[in-house]
């Protein structure tokens, strides 16, 4: 009986808090944006639940609860797919290579990168530079396609 009680009342801190929740989730995100931007994935390795929620004051299993009541998955789940994010917008920078990409993600070894990169995505981080080169490509043929098309309609119009 005192254990029910006990979550209930647990449980209950989540539902009664939602703006200071979500506003927790808001540092949270700004944190982890910064912990990019900042070279801190480079210097301290990969982020972790235990980092941030001590960034954040609060306990890594509340936190990791907090995260999971509010965004539907685990703490751990929502810092790999911010991760995946991270490495998806570095890779579209072609002056870094995948080895670079990975360390300063605070990937130790970046065979570590890749597999996880696969795990996520099905690709590997050269297969998916190799299909954004493509697309890029095929948008600048599109975008030549149009241009002549808008140059030859003025040229029509004021010929």
């Amino acid at each position: 009986l005192l254990l029910d009680y006990c979550v209930r009342f647990y449980d209950r801190q989540f539902s009664e808090r939602h703006e200071l929740n979500r506003d927790v989730l808001q540092r949270f995100e700004n944190l982890l944006n910064e912990y990019f931007i900042s070279g801190d994935a480079e210097r301290l390795g990969l982020p972790t639940v235990n980092y941030f929620a001590d960034k954040i004051s609060l306990s890594p299993n509340y936190f990791g609860d907090l995260v999971k009541r509010e965004t539907g998955v685990s703490a751990k789940e929502y810092l790999r797919k911010k991760l995946l994010e991270a490495a998806k917008e570095q890779l579209m920078n072609p002056q870094k290579s995948i080895s670079q990409v990975a360390q300063s993600l605070g990937f130790q070894y970046p065979q570590h990168f890749v597999r996880f990169f696969k795990s996520m995505t099905g690709t590997t981080p050269g297969e998916f530079r190799e299909r954004l080169h493509r697309q890029e490509q095929k948008v600048r043929i599109f975008l030549s396609y149009l241009s002549y098309k808008v140059f030859r309609k003025f040229m029509d119009t004021y010929s």
